[in-house]
């Protein structure tokens, strides 16, 4: 394997970029969104959430290619965006019919779950703004030529969007590879969004393709099986223990298939309650196999985007210059914190996560 080695930060605008959906996010709160009379809102989406905390937890200079409707929905979208510090010049607007027949704002209800009762999630983002964005439609020469990307990120979830987003993912990683970006992807499997069109099996033909174009690929135990079609061995639905042997046989096979992979990282997690998970990761890189400090029963407050920490954790690591354990160290301690505050994106500082890395415990600060 080919080292992670990312373009010097002085030759470029931006260190890291991502592209997809980002939608407004509807949280009730400690209660259930079918009985909900009020709810928090926050700005979240799997993609938009690792340059997010890259900007906010690691201090780097981050852009999205993303899209919105011409109305107020569209505008605090992107007032959640800014007060994120992300920069929104690649944000494309779409005219606003008055009620949304060909595009609109996606929508995400999201419960967080407590003990015995799993967090829930209910999308409404059909023919959004940003799943109307096809090849053509972005400017990457200025983005990838004239400005410079060291970083650039996307996703399953924007993949399965519509019929013309894993066009766009591809026309931008050629570009992202022709200018020596490193490109990143998270597997993010949602059976939700592949089911009307599909299925893990157009899950897999999509997700496979755009492989071919990624330098790090990261995913879960799931992601790796039902979108590009590797099995754990001795996993399976009903049992899934951190077993690093077995993901790490998992990995070996990926690697083999799929040779442009400089790194593959996996997030292992066994889910003991809604708030009680064990938590850990695996890098594959430079052809070792590198493992985060697995957290036992770690206490969890909110753990949507937990995952996606992880990645920017991971990638701040490879942006700095740092080892392989140090970077699935980051992504791992990043990751854990996340989960421990609400809404999709992170709320840690960067002394946070080095504190944990470093074995950090939670007596209080004063």
């Amino acid at each position: 394997m080919e080292k992670v080695k990312p373009r010097g930060r002085e030759e470029c605008r931006w260190d890291a970029a991502s592209l997809g959906e980002i939608m407004l996010r509807f949280d009730p709160g400690e209660g259930r969104v079918r009985t909900a009379r009020s709810f928090h809102v926050w700005e979240g989406g799997g993609e938009y959430n690792v340059i997010r905390g890259l900007r906010r937890c690691f201090g780097q200079r981050t852009t999205v290619i993303t899209a919105a409707p011409e109305n107020d929905l569209g505008l605090l979208l992107e007032d959640l965006i800014l007060q994120g510090g992300v920069d929104t010049s690649y944000l494309k607007w779409y005219p606003y019919d008055g009620i949304g027949r060909d595009v609109r704002l996606g929508l995400n209800f999201t419960e967080r779950g407590f003990g015995v009762r799993g967090a829930l999630g209910v999308s409404d983002r059909a023919n959004s703004a940003a799943s109307r964005l096809a090849a053509g439609d972005v400017d990457w020469r200025r983005l990838f030529e004239t400005e410079g990307v060291r970083w650039f990120h996307c996703g399953g979830i924007y993949a399965a969007l519509s019929e013309t987003t894993p066009e766009l993912i591809i026309e931008a990683m050629k570009w992202a590879r022709r200018t020596g970006t490193i490109v990143s992807y998270d597997l993010n499997f949602r059976s939700s969004l592949w089911k009307a069109v599909g299925g893990a099996g157009r899950a897999r033909e999509v997700n496979r393709e755009i492989a071919k174009y990624v330098d790090v690929m990261i995913g879960n135990e799931e992601d790796f099986t039902a979108a590009l079609g590797f099995r754990v061995k001795g996993v399976t639905e009903q049992v899934t223990a951190l077993d690093p042997a077995a993901f790490k046989a998992m990995i070996g096979e990926v690697v083999s298939e799929f040779p442009n992979f400089k790194a593959v990282a996996t997030t292992l997690r066994e889910v003991r309650s809604a708030t009680v998970n064990d938590w850990g990761a695996i890098l594959c890189c430079e052809d070792r196999f590198y493992e985060a400090t697995q957290r036992k029963s770690l206490e969890i407050f909110d753990r949507v985007g937990g995952g996606d920490s992880f990645a920017s954790g991971l990638v701040y690591g490879f942006l700095s210059g740092k080892g392989p354990q140090e970077c699935v160290e980051y992504g791992a301690a990043h990751g854990a914190l996340a989960m421990t505050t609400p809404g999709d994106t992170s709320m840690a500082s960067r002394a946070e996560v080095e504190a944990l890395v470093n074995g950090g415990s939670a007596r209080v600060v004063r």
